[in-house]
């Protein structure tokens, strides 16, 4: 490999004329969709969580009535069991609001930062970061996948 190929592959260089600002810019924008992506998750771990719990009073309800306590049986399955979140909304329907209100319409606006101010190229404030951390040469610091390496990582010696 020639030493000028030992840095980012095109789709992660910065395209002539993007300036340091725009890179900062975009990166952030990123950062915030990545924690928007991660709010997500929890999104759908609370609907997870929520669903489970009420299948789970299924089995309550069936464990007190047999146990002989029928009335509070039937208050567990009216009062509590298939009960909205919030008014009118069932976890799904919470997903689904976040997901056309929010996260949809973030996602394409990301996408079309990228297209519009960097042709595309996405992770290039991650990709000049890496660059400036690494230690070009070194084992397990190669400058992307499929670089040659000078050995297996969690392998190195130390001269």
């Amino acid at each position: 490999m020639n030493v000028h190929d030992d840095g980012p592959d095109p789709a992660h260089r910065r395209p002539p004329g993007v300036s340091d600002t725009t890179v900062e810019a975009l990166g952030s924008l990123s950062k915030a969709l990545e924690t928007t992506e991660r709010a997500r998750g929890h999104l759908y771990a609370f609907h997870q969580l929520t669903g489970t719990a009420d299948l789970e009073l299924d089995r309550t309800v069936e464990l007190l009535r047999k146990a002989g306590h029928g009335q509070w049986a039937d208050r567990v399955r009216r009062e509590i069991l298939g009960r909205n979140v919030i008014p009118g909304h069932w976890t799904f329907q919470v997903v689904e609001a976040y997901n056309d209100t929010y996260y949809e319409p973030f996602r394409r606006l990301e996408r079309r930062a990228l297209a519009d101010l960097a042709e595309g190229r996405d992770h290039l404030y991650e990709a000049e970061m890496k660059e400036a951390r690494r230690t070009a040469g070194r084992p397990a610091h190669s400058a992307r996948p499929g670089s040659p390496d000078t050995s297996t990582p969690g392998r190195e010696t130390t001269p």
